[in-house]
Formats: C-alpha cells, sequence, structure tokens
C-alpha cells in the first residue's frame, strides 16, 4: 500500500511531467475536484483521468516536452503538498518557466481533490 506521498510524487513523475500519461487512471479517481486561482478569482473544475491527460498534451503542445522538477514535498495525513518549477520552449524558441505549488488529497490511494496555485502574472510575463 502506498503513501499519500509517494502516490502524488509519482504522478508527478509520471503523469503531469508527460513522461507517462496513459498511468492517469492508477493515480486519479473516476472525477477528481480541482480548486483553481486566476486573478484571485477561485473556482472549481471537476477533471477526469482523460481530461487532465489532455491538459498535459495542451501544454506540451505550448511548451514542447517541458521538464518538471519537484521542488518541494511535504505530507499531512491524506493531504500532500508539492511545488514544482517547469521549464518548457514555445514554438518560437523561447524558454519560458513556470513555478506553482498545488495540494493533493489522497483518498483510497488515489487523488480525489487539488488545490493548484500557478504564478500566471510570472507565464504572461515571459510571453
Amino acid at each position: 500500500m502506498k503513501k499519500p506521498k509517494e502516490i502524488v510524487e509519482d504522478f508527478f513523475r509520471n503523469v503531469r511531467s508527460g513522461n507517462n500519461l496513459e498511468t492517469a487512471h492508477k493515480y486519479m479517481h473516476e472525477y477528481v475536484i480541482a480548486h483553481q486561482v486566476q486573478s484571485e478569482d477561485e473556482y472549481i473544475i471537476e477533471r477526469s483521468p482523460q481530461d487532465y491527460i489532455e491538459h498535459v498534451k495542451e501544454m506540451q503542445d505550448i511548451y514542447g516536452q517541458f521538464q518538471l522538477e519537484i521542488q518541494e514535498l511535504l505530507a499531512d495525513g491524506n493531504r500532500v503538498y508539492i511545488r514544482w518549477k517547469q521549464v518548457g520552449t514555445t514554438s518560437d524558441g523561447k524558454q519560458v518557466i513556470q513555478i506553482a505549488s498545488a495540494v493533493y488529497l489522497v483518498e483510497s490511494e488515489k487523488i480525489s481533490e487539488y488545490w493548484i496555485q500557478i504564478d500566471r502574472k510570472g507565464l504572461e510575463l515571459q510571453k
């Protein structure tokens, strides 16, 4: 039985990184609640493993096969905090760096919910 911290780390190394997208079903419940913030506006979307695969593919279309570095990984019971740095390259050759963090809720050995914050202004300034 894997611990929540191991599940989230494996999810990042395999799915979020784009390295083994087909394993999304292994790490995610059928429907995952995603709490997001954009311009200080909080909203919730529901993601399926297939939807998440498409989400990562969209990032790959924009930034190529980006590099993902886990910078911090902490667990408290079934909640896991992770901060990462993602470095990609746009089609016109410009390097883009994204710093983000999230808290994942793991239930029954799969991700069921997460709260994410991304430095979207930082992304905007790099374009």
